[in-house]
Protein backbone atom coordinates (compact mmCIF):
# COMPACT_ATOMS: atom_id res chain seq x y z
CA UNK A 1 0.00 0.00 0.00
CA UNK A 2 1.03 3.39 -1.28
CA UNK A 3 1.91 5.74 2.04
CA UNK A 4 3.53 8.96 3.84
CA UNK A 5 6.53 6.92 3.37
CA UNK A 6 6.84 6.27 0.22
CA UNK A 7 6.00 9.86 -1.13
CA UNK A 8 9.01 11.07 0.53
CA UNK A 9 11.35 8.40 -0.67
CA UNK A 10 9.98 9.22 -4.55
CA UNK A 11 10.77 12.74 -3.90
CA UNK A 12 14.26 12.08 -2.38
CA UNK A 13 15.00 9.86 -5.52
CA UNK A 14 13.39 12.32 -7.64
CA UNK A 15 14.34 15.56 -7.20
CA UNK A 16 17.55 15.58 -8.83
CA UNK A 17 15.39 15.46 -12.27
CA UNK A 18 14.19 18.95 -10.90
CA UNK A 19 16.48 20.49 -8.67
CA UNK A 20 19.46 20.73 -11.33
CA UNK A 21 17.43 23.36 -13.12
CA UNK A 22 18.67 25.74 -10.22
CA UNK A 23 22.71 24.98 -10.47
CA UNK A 24 22.58 24.82 -13.99
CA UNK A 25 25.02 26.80 -16.35
CA UNK A 26 23.02 26.26 -19.14
CA UNK A 27 19.91 27.82 -17.62
CA UNK A 28 22.41 30.94 -16.13
CA UNK A 29 23.56 31.34 -19.44
CA UNK A 30 20.09 31.46 -20.80
CA UNK A 31 18.45 33.97 -18.25
CA UNK A 32 21.95 35.75 -18.39
CA UNK A 33 21.15 36.36 -22.12
CA UNK A 34 17.62 37.80 -21.65
CA UNK A 35 19.50 39.86 -18.96
CA UNK A 36 18.77 38.57 -15.98
CA UNK A 37 21.73 37.69 -14.07
CA UNK A 38 22.61 36.04 -10.24
CA UNK A 39 19.40 35.68 -8.48
CA UNK A 40 17.02 37.46 -10.89
CA UNK A 41 17.11 34.54 -12.76
CA UNK A 42 15.94 32.09 -10.10
CA UNK A 43 13.02 34.38 -8.84
CA UNK A 44 11.42 34.96 -12.34
CA UNK A 45 12.33 31.39 -14.17
CA UNK A 46 10.36 29.48 -11.04
CA UNK A 47 7.77 32.36 -10.71
CA UNK A 48 7.21 32.70 -14.29
CA UNK A 49 3.87 30.17 -15.19
CA UNK A 50 2.26 32.27 -13.12
CA UNK A 51 2.71 34.96 -15.08
CA UNK A 52 3.77 38.58 -14.79
CA UNK A 53 3.28 38.18 -10.91
CA UNK A 54 4.74 41.04 -8.38
CA UNK A 55 6.84 40.32 -5.03
CA UNK A 56 4.08 39.71 -2.84
CA UNK A 57 2.90 36.31 -4.73
CA UNK A 58 6.31 35.37 -5.17
CA UNK A 59 6.77 35.97 -1.02
CA UNK A 60 3.90 33.58 -0.72
CA UNK A 61 4.49 30.69 -2.78
CA UNK A 62 8.43 30.62 -2.53
CA UNK A 63 7.62 31.43 1.25
CA UNK A 64 11.23 31.37 2.82
CA UNK A 65 12.77 34.31 1.45
CA UNK A 66 13.48 37.66 2.88
CA UNK A 67 11.39 40.29 1.30
CA UNK A 68 13.42 42.77 -0.13
CA UNK A 69 15.13 39.94 -1.75
CA UNK A 70 12.08 39.33 -3.88
CA UNK A 71 11.61 43.11 -4.28
CA UNK A 72 14.49 44.03 -5.57
CA UNK A 73 14.44 40.91 -8.33
CA UNK A 74 10.49 41.69 -9.04
CA UNK A 75 8.73 42.88 -10.85
CA UNK A 76 11.70 44.74 -12.23
CA UNK A 77 12.17 41.22 -14.38
CA UNK A 78 9.55 41.36 -16.10
CA UNK A 79 10.35 44.66 -18.04
CA UNK A 80 13.79 42.62 -18.75
CA UNK A 81 11.83 39.70 -20.54
CA UNK A 82 8.20 38.59 -20.47
CA UNK A 83 7.24 35.38 -18.77
CA UNK A 84 6.79 33.50 -21.70
CA UNK A 85 11.07 34.43 -22.67
CA UNK A 86 11.82 32.60 -19.19
CA UNK A 87 9.61 29.97 -19.53
CA UNK A 88 11.31 29.00 -23.15
CA UNK A 89 14.75 30.54 -21.53
CA UNK A 90 14.35 27.65 -19.00
CA UNK A 91 12.82 24.92 -20.78
CA UNK A 92 16.36 25.66 -23.47
CA UNK A 93 18.47 25.60 -20.17
CA UNK A 94 16.95 22.13 -18.98
CA UNK A 95 17.35 20.65 -22.33
CA UNK A 96 20.82 21.67 -22.79
CA UNK A 97 22.22 20.62 -19.29
CA UNK A 98 20.40 17.00 -19.45
CA UNK A 99 21.82 16.46 -22.63
CA UNK A 100 25.01 17.45 -21.24
CA UNK A 101 25.10 15.37 -18.27
CA UNK A 102 23.44 11.97 -20.25
CA UNK A 103 26.16 12.66 -23.16
CA UNK A 104 29.09 12.34 -20.67
CA UNK A 105 27.30 9.06 -19.01
CA UNK A 106 28.48 5.43 -19.61
CA UNK A 107 25.18 4.26 -18.87
CA UNK A 108 22.31 6.87 -19.99
CA UNK A 109 21.14 8.26 -22.98
CA UNK A 110 17.98 10.88 -24.03
CA UNK A 111 17.32 8.28 -26.30
CA UNK A 112 16.82 5.47 -24.04
CA UNK A 113 13.39 3.42 -24.31
CA UNK A 114 13.51 3.48 -20.44
CA UNK A 115 13.71 7.23 -20.18
CA UNK A 116 10.44 7.68 -21.82
CA UNK A 117 8.66 4.99 -19.70
CA UNK A 118 10.09 7.13 -16.46
CA UNK A 119 8.58 9.94 -17.87
CA UNK A 120 5.24 8.26 -18.99
CA UNK A 121 4.96 7.12 -15.54
CA UNK A 122 5.55 10.16 -13.85
CA UNK A 123 3.48 12.28 -16.51
CA UNK A 124 0.46 9.71 -15.11
CA UNK A 125 1.63 10.84 -11.57
CA UNK A 126 1.43 14.59 -11.97
CA UNK A 127 -2.02 14.48 -13.90
CA UNK A 128 -3.40 12.72 -10.89
CA UNK A 129 -2.32 15.72 -8.91
CA UNK A 130 -5.44 18.12 -7.46
CA UNK A 131 -4.91 21.96 -8.08
CA UNK A 132 -6.55 23.74 -5.16
CA UNK A 133 -4.62 25.41 -2.73
CA UNK A 134 -1.44 24.54 -4.82
CA UNK A 135 -0.51 28.08 -6.75
CA UNK A 136 2.50 26.50 -7.85
CA UNK A 137 1.86 23.11 -9.56
CA UNK A 138 -1.21 24.54 -10.80
CA UNK A 139 0.46 27.09 -12.51
CA UNK A 140 3.24 24.34 -14.05
CA UNK A 141 0.64 22.32 -14.90
CA UNK A 142 -1.13 24.93 -16.98
CA UNK A 143 2.11 24.52 -19.30
CA UNK A 144 2.23 22.32 -22.10
CA UNK A 145 3.69 19.29 -21.97
CA UNK A 146 7.12 19.15 -23.76
CA UNK A 147 7.72 16.50 -26.93
CA UNK A 148 10.99 15.30 -25.83
CA UNK A 149 11.27 12.28 -22.96
CA UNK A 150 13.84 14.11 -20.79
CA UNK A 151 12.10 17.43 -21.07
CA UNK A 152 8.75 15.32 -20.01
CA UNK A 153 10.25 14.14 -17.32
CA UNK A 154 11.85 17.09 -15.68
CA UNK A 155 8.34 18.79 -16.55
CA UNK A 156 6.55 15.89 -14.61
CA UNK A 157 9.09 16.08 -11.58
CA UNK A 158 8.71 19.70 -11.51
CA UNK A 159 4.58 19.70 -11.05
CA UNK A 160 5.34 17.00 -8.46
CA UNK A 161 7.20 18.76 -6.15
CA UNK A 162 5.82 21.79 -6.63
CA UNK A 163 2.68 20.26 -5.82
CA UNK A 164 4.66 18.70 -2.54
CA UNK A 165 5.93 22.24 -1.80
CA UNK A 166 2.72 23.75 -1.84
CA UNK A 167 1.70 21.65 0.81
CA UNK A 168 4.68 21.73 2.84
CA UNK A 169 4.17 25.54 2.73
CA UNK A 170 0.18 24.33 3.98
CA UNK A 171 1.77 22.63 6.77
CA UNK A 172 4.45 25.28 7.79
CA UNK A 173 1.61 27.96 7.88
CA UNK A 174 -0.42 25.68 10.70
CA UNK A 175 2.71 25.85 12.82
CA UNK A 176 2.40 29.68 12.36
CA UNK A 177 5.81 30.07 11.42
CA UNK A 178 7.05 32.72 9.06
CA UNK A 179 10.12 32.41 6.94
CA UNK A 180 13.38 33.24 9.63
CA UNK A 181 11.21 30.92 12.02
CA UNK A 182 11.49 27.94 10.00
CA UNK A 183 15.14 28.52 8.36
CA UNK A 184 16.15 28.68 12.15
CA UNK A 185 14.44 25.82 13.00
CA UNK A 186 16.05 23.94 9.66
CA UNK A 187 19.40 25.32 10.60
CA UNK A 188 19.11 23.31 13.86
CA UNK A 189 18.53 20.23 12.56
CA UNK A 190 21.35 17.38 12.04
CA UNK A 191 19.03 16.01 9.19
CA UNK A 192 19.78 18.28 6.32
CA UNK A 193 23.61 18.92 6.57
CA UNK A 194 23.49 22.67 5.18
CA UNK A 195 25.51 25.40 7.16
CA UNK A 196 23.20 28.52 8.54
CA UNK A 197 24.86 30.68 7.34
CA UNK A 198 24.17 29.58 3.54
CA UNK A 199 20.75 29.44 4.86
CA UNK A 200 20.69 33.19 5.80
CA UNK A 201 22.78 34.45 2.86
CA UNK A 202 21.03 32.48 0.26
CA UNK A 203 17.46 34.02 1.64
CA UNK A 204 18.51 37.53 1.87
CA UNK A 205 18.48 37.78 5.82
CA UNK A 206 20.80 40.48 7.62
CA UNK A 207 22.74 39.43 10.96
CA UNK A 208 19.88 41.28 12.80
CA UNK A 209 17.39 39.40 11.29
CA UNK A 210 18.74 36.22 11.48
CA UNK A 211 19.15 36.98 15.54
CA UNK A 212 15.63 38.49 16.16
CA UNK A 213 14.54 34.81 14.69
CA UNK A 214 16.62 32.72 16.50
CA UNK A 215 15.33 34.78 20.01
CA UNK A 216 11.64 33.94 18.68
CA UNK A 217 12.45 30.71 18.26
CA UNK A 218 14.33 29.65 21.38
CA UNK A 219 11.26 31.86 22.99
CA UNK A 220 8.90 28.96 21.88
CA UNK A 221 11.11 26.63 23.02
CA UNK A 222 12.50 25.11 19.82
CA UNK A 223 16.28 25.74 20.15
CA UNK A 224 18.22 25.59 22.90
CA UNK A 225 20.98 27.92 23.65
CA UNK A 226 23.53 26.46 21.61
CA UNK A 227 20.93 26.87 18.61
CA UNK A 228 19.98 23.01 18.68
CA UNK A 229 16.37 21.55 18.49
CA UNK A 230 14.49 20.71 21.92
CA UNK A 231 12.22 17.88 21.72
CA UNK A 232 9.51 20.20 21.23
CA UNK A 233 11.51 21.61 18.32
CA UNK A 234 12.18 18.11 17.26
CA UNK A 235 8.29 17.21 17.56
CA UNK A 236 7.24 20.25 15.25
CA UNK A 237 9.79 19.32 13.17
CA UNK A 238 8.62 16.28 12.42
CA UNK A 239 4.49 17.17 12.53
CA UNK A 240 5.62 19.54 9.38
CA UNK A 241 7.39 16.54 7.29
CA UNK A 242 4.52 14.10 7.94
CA UNK A 243 1.78 16.71 7.00
CA UNK A 244 3.59 17.32 4.03
CA UNK A 245 4.01 13.86 3.29
CA UNK A 246 0.42 12.88 3.59
CA UNK A 247 -0.43 15.73 1.19
CA UNK A 248 1.68 14.52 -1.23
CA UNK A 249 0.53 11.21 -1.43
CA UNK A 250 -2.43 11.45 -4.43
CA UNK A 251 -0.19 11.36 -7.37
CA UNK A 252 1.64 8.40 -5.75
CA UNK A 253 -1.75 6.06 -5.07
CA UNK A 254 -2.75 6.92 -8.47
CA UNK A 255 -0.17 5.37 -9.32
CA UNK A 256 -0.29 2.36 -7.05
CA UNK A 257 2.43 0.09 -5.69
CA UNK A 258 3.91 -1.57 -8.77
CA UNK A 259 3.74 1.99 -10.90
CA UNK A 260 5.73 3.65 -8.27
CA UNK A 261 8.17 1.09 -7.56
CA UNK A 262 8.75 0.50 -11.58
CA UNK A 263 9.31 4.59 -11.65
CA UNK A 264 12.00 4.39 -9.05
CA UNK A 265 13.57 1.56 -11.32
CA UNK A 266 13.19 3.64 -14.41
CA UNK A 267 14.35 6.97 -12.99
CA UNK A 268 17.39 5.85 -10.45
CA UNK A 269 20.07 5.54 -13.41
CA UNK A 270 18.82 9.25 -14.70
CA UNK A 271 18.92 10.56 -11.10
CA UNK A 272 21.98 9.20 -10.38
CA UNK A 273 23.93 11.03 -13.78
CA UNK A 274 22.52 14.15 -12.61
CA UNK A 275 24.00 13.82 -9.13
CA UNK A 276 27.30 12.05 -10.17
CA UNK A 277 27.63 14.81 -13.01
CA UNK A 278 28.39 17.10 -9.95
CA UNK A 279 26.23 20.25 -10.40
CA UNK A 280 24.81 20.37 -6.72
CA UNK A 281 28.63 21.33 -6.16
CA UNK A 282 26.92 25.20 -5.27
CA UNK A 283 24.84 26.33 -2.58
CA UNK A 284 21.39 25.63 -2.92
CA UNK A 285 18.87 28.13 -3.64
CA UNK A 286 15.30 27.06 -3.64
CA UNK A 287 13.13 25.00 -1.06
CA UNK A 288 10.71 25.78 1.77
CA UNK A 289 12.62 24.54 4.73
Amino acid sequence: MVDAATARHLYQRLEPLHGFIYFSPEAAEEYATLGLTGQDGYFASRAAAMGAVGPETVIATFFNFQPRLVHRALPAAWDIASPTEVLAARQRGADATLRRIFDASEDVSVDDPELAAAATLARRAAEACRPEGRPLYAAHAALPWPEEPHLQLFHAVTLLREHRGDGHVAALTLENLDNGDVLVTHAASDEFGLPEWILQQTRGFSDEQWADAKARVRERGLIDDDDRLTAEGKELRQRIEDRTDAAALPPWQALGDDGCAELLELARPYGRAVLKSGIFAGPRISGTG
